[in-house]
């Protein structure tokens, strides 16, 4: 595959995958990324390398499973696009980076990095449930514990990776299942809930596709557990709506007072006044602060990611 320049796997993998203990979304030692996803209705492992640099990208797919047929490569085309941002054009925010004075260093440290998007919009909005009023870290955990006892394994994968369980997995269960993994009794429940009512056809989650945004948040905080905060992960991680900045994220309300040194908190209307003058693409913003707030821990990306030459660096 040849994504559009620039681009850098593993700055986009780590927007993705938070942190270093996510088994759902991997990275390696070797700068490869694994993820198992559904292809034509089997568990296929689709593992990811970049053979060059960041202005010339080219990316390199391996498809491993149990009878992988010559279709599986255009379904998992499409599930890369999805997931690695690679059909978005991004120039418009290049030239409003090149003349920001705020924005523009950090675009430009992280040149490369692609908004990722989860697979489906009901992954976002477990991924939202499971991190809601908790770290990251610990929202992370639960999330790979429900994986590994609900999610399909890949056939032939030393490191029996799962695909992320949909809803017809867990539509089968009860919320104590949930709640033995960590859950608390209203998250369980609001899974569950969503998993039965997406199963049994009552509810199409990729349907907010064409809803505009009012909408689609009325329509996500009619669900029990979710609130605005969800409502605008959704909309930005599942559906992909780059203009979103989620206004309650504590996270990125901590790293937009540092981008912009305020020393003050800030609320949901000061934060959406913040982010004005980046519109169309605050939410393109939110995933750099996210990945600039990743740099500082010591398991977060290094600038250069593991396996890159030092041409990587001067390129970017």
């Amino acid at each position: 595959m040849q994504p559009p320049s620039p681009f850098r796997l593993d700055l986009t993998v780590w927007a993705l995958r938070r942190r270093a203990h996510n088994e759902v979304d991997r990275w390696d030692a070797s700068g490869a990324y694994g993820r198992v996803l559904p292809i034509n209705g089997r568990p296929l492992l689709l593992t990811v390398t970049q053979d060059s640099g960041p202005i010339a990208p080219r990316l390199s797919v391996v498809v491993t499973g149990r009878a992988v047929h010559a279709r599986d490569g255009a379904v998992a085309r499409r599930a890369l696009h999805r997931l690695l941002g690679l059909g978005i054009d991004l120039s418009g925010f290049a030239v409003m980076a090149d003349a920001d004075p705020i924005i523009g260093p950090l675009a430009q440290r992280m040149r490369g990095l692609r908004p990722p998007r989860f697979p489906t919009v009901f992954e976002a909005l477990v991924n939202g449930v499971a991190c809601q009023q908790l770290s990251l870290t610990v929202g992370i955990h639960l999330l790979n514990r429900l994986t590994a006892s609900h999610g399909r394994p890949a056939p032939g994968d030393p490191h029996a990776a799962r695909a992320f369980p949909g809803p017809a997995a867990l539509a089968a269960l009860e919320p104590e299942a949930l709640r033995r993994h960590g859950f608390s009794a209203t998250k369980a429940r609001t899974i569950i809930e969503t998993a039965r009512a997406i199963a049994s056809g009552d509810l199409d989650l990729e349907a907010l596709h064409q809803l505009d945004d009012v909408a689609a948040v009325e329509r996500l905080t009619s669900l029990r557990g979710i609130g605005r905060w969800t409502a605008e992960y959704v909309l930005l991680r599942g559906l992909g709506r780059l203009h979103v900045f989620p206004g309650d994220d504590v996270g990125a309300q901590n790293a937009l007072k540092r981008l912009l040194g305020i020393d003050r908190p800030l609320g949901y209307d000061d934060v959406r006044t913040l982010v004005a003058s980046w519109q169309p693409f605050a939410g393109v913003v939110y995933f750099h602060l996210l990945l600039d707030s990743l740099v500082r821990p010591a398991d977060g990306p290094r600038l250069v990611g593991p396996g890159t030459s030092s041409a990587w660096a001067d390129a970017v």
